[in-house]
């Protein structure tokens, strides 16, 4: 379904505009946010997607991150989708860890999620299929960044569909989810009892199983974050790179939190890991 646009703002010389379509994987209207830098008016450009955490919508890290001066300096379109389906009858719960704003980036399987929370799809096949067909994107030039929840989303991503991102990086990711409280909550919900099918969403057992990414990993983990210990875990994602050989940049970053302030101060140089690992991938 085209992308209808809701609005629209000139920001470092390109475009920010907030769009919305129908989505077929979640049976819902989606929102992104899509910066456009200025290259694109000049023809196709590498693209990075960005999924954010917890609670956020797709405004939290394209009012807040300033990313957008590094995405035109480097030529890169930002694509930000909201973090689940919203709206009338769609399914939530009170807790904020749960339903709407905390999909996880799975498909659920287990009601009353299973009919529209089908976040991994949506992110996966229909998003970038979307993406190729409505804006000025590089055949093969797609990228995937997260935080926090979004970090989990996008190392799975990445790892599960290297067809379809071809560089990856995550700040704050929940390394681990089946082993920590926010994963363990959601996977029961979104998945079920069987902890055999959360592996499928797990960066850990992924890596485990043999899964691999074709190129480096950057993460950036702040020092001070409250989450750190008790549900991020990123030693499980070192050891896990380490045991596997998979190429992994793994910056501790002495006391940052797991705010927006944290993801403003890395920003750039995920932005551009981001340009220069697309580059090179085309390059080959």
């Amino acid at each position: 379904m085209p992308l209808a646009t809701v609005s629209e703002s000139r920001c470092f010389g390109g475009t920010q505009r907030v769009v919305t379509h129908l989505s077929e994987a979640t049976g819902t209207s989606m929102r992104l946010a899509v910066y456009l830098p200025p290259a694109a008016a000049h023809g196709p450009v590498p693209a990075l997607v960005f999924l954010s955490g917890l609670t956020c919508t797709e405004d939290n890290f394209t009012v807040k991150a300033g990313a957008q001066r590094y995405a035109a300096e480097r030529g890169l379109i930002l694509i930000v989708p909201d973090t689940s389906p919203r709206g009338e009858g769609v399914a939530d719960d009170p807790a904020y860890d749960l339903g709407q704003g905390a999909s996880f980036y799975v498909d659920a399987t287990h009601a009353p999620w299973s009919r529209q929370f089908r976040m991994y799809s949506y992110i996966a096949d229909e998003l970038p299929e979307l993406l190729a067909a409505e804006l000025p994107v590089r055949p093969g030039a797609l990228g995937i960044c997260g935080h926090s929840m979004g970090g989990h989303g996008a190392l799975v991503l990445a790892l599960r569909r290297p067809d379809r991102f071809r560089s990856v990086s995550a700040l704050a990711p929940i390394c681990n989810p089946s082993a920590v409280p926010w994963g363990r909550k959601a996977f029961t919900a979104y998945l079920g009892d069987d902890e055999a099918a959360w592996r499928e969403y797990d960066t850990f057992a992924l890596l485990r199983r043999g899964a691999r990414f074709p190129g480096p990993v950057l993460v950036d983990q702040g020092g001070a974050d409250k989450f750190l210990t008790d549900q991020l875990r990123p030693e499980t994602l070192t050891q896990a790179c380490a045991d596997t050989h998979q190429p992994l940049r793994m910056r501790m970053q002495p006391g940052h939190d797991h705010s927006y302030f944290f993801i403003a101060s890395f920003i750039g140089d995920h932005i551009a890991h981001h340009a220069d690992n697309l580059a090179d991938n085309l390059a080959r």
